[in-house]
């Protein structure tokens, strides 16, 4: 049987081939994505630039590692067609292609890579026959608001990331309908992942502890529903293999969900840091990051993400927890494994 990632290059891409092939080590992985890992792992950050939208770029792989999976060219805002494999009705597709990063990209690249990938990457499998899809969403097709959510929350999407996001699941549910009880779809609703590679909110808001770049900006109760990427990934797997239903969705965050300063203080601990954070309250951090702003944004600073920080992303993980998948990592555990992925020099 064949494993088929779309987007595979990325970061979760990557931790979920090597979790497949530490488990079925006979099985073919491929991964299908418009990014080559082999030419990006070769290049300087310029050339990086030149070849994709990825900024700062950081291996998900631990030094002297290599890829599980074997690269082919796939655009999935097209057709999916001309494959190196034949795929087969025992083939599992993992869903990871995406537009996401938010505030970043045009409105219409959102929708046209993750509406029309859905809708490609569900044609795919209804003219292979495939029948086992897992779906990495999002958080964002709930809204950006202060209050619990859970999977039976109504979605109310308000930023374009969001909107195709909610529409892709859409899609996907779609498929798995057309099949009846022949088709299996696990949805997946991640909070912030982090972990290896990551290049991401928990790798800026370490490196801002041991720089003494980081305040809390207006709050300190934030809360920020997140998840490790190699439970992500086992969860995913453990939907594939052991869960009976043939449709599900989950967000998959620790429960219950942290606050911003549980966060700091348990990667504080962790990683052996010990400065004190400063408070800054929003009558100065707002007009100091339009400043910043001005001088090109060092670190990614800018008005819109100091918004976003101070937003919760209050997740109910429950769901996830009640599942019968047992959690191999607690949150400081996690840490630890991400800090002993870096040899302890860091976590990116």
């Amino acid at each position: 049987m064949n494993y088929i990632i779309t987007g595979g290059t990325g970061f979760i891409g990557t931790h979920l081939a090597n979790l497949l092939h530490e488990c079925h080590p006979e099985a073919a992985i491929w991964n299908l994505d418009i990014v080559d890992p082999a030419k990006l792992e070769g290049m300087v950050e310029q050339e990086r630039r030149a070849y994709t939208t990825i900024k700062n770029w950081k291996s998900p792989l631990r030094d002297g590692g290599e890829r599980k999976s074997h690269f082919v060219y796939c655009d999935v805002r097209k057709p999916i067609e001309e494959l190196p494999f034949i795929p087969t009705e025992k083939d599992v597709i993992f869903n990871l292609a995406a537009v996401h990063r938010t505030p970043g990209h045009p409105d219409r690249a959102y929708f046209e890579t993750n509406i029309r990938g859905a809708e490609n990457v569900c044609a795919f499998a209804e003219k292979w026959g495939i029948k086992n899809i897992v779906f990495t969403s999002s958080i964002a097709p709930y809204g950006a608001s202060e209050e619990l959510k859970e999977e039976t929350t109504l979605p109310m999407p308000n930023t374009p990331y969001g909107i195709s996001k909610l529409v892709a699941e859409k899609i996907h549910e779609a498929w798995q309908r057309r099949g009846g009880e022949g088709r299996k779809l696990t949805i997946v609703r991640p909070g912030v992942v982090f972990g290896k590679g990551e290049n991401g909110n928990f790798t800026r808001l370490y490196y801002g502890i041991r720089n003494h770049t980081f305040a809390y900006p207006g709050r300190r109760d934030t809360i920020k529903a997140c998840v490790y990427v190699k439970e992500l990934v086992r969860f995913m797997l453990w939907n594939v293999e052991e869960r009976g239903s043939m449709h599900a969705i989950y967000n998959c965050t620790f429960e219950p969900a942290f606050t911003i300063s549980e966060i700091v203080r348990t990667m504080k601990e962790v990683t052996g840091l010990s400065s004190p954070i400063p408070y800054i309250p929003n009558s100065i951090i707002i007009p100091a990051a339009f400043v910043v702003k001005c001088i090109g944004s060092p670190m990614g600073i800018c008005p819109a993400r100091v918004r976003k920080l101070q937003v919760a992303t209050n997740i109910c993980g429950k769901r996830m927890a009640d599942s019968g998948y047992t959690f191999k990592y607690t949150f400081k555990e996690a840490l630890e494994d991400w800090f002993n992925d870096n040899d302890k020099k860091g976590l990116q």
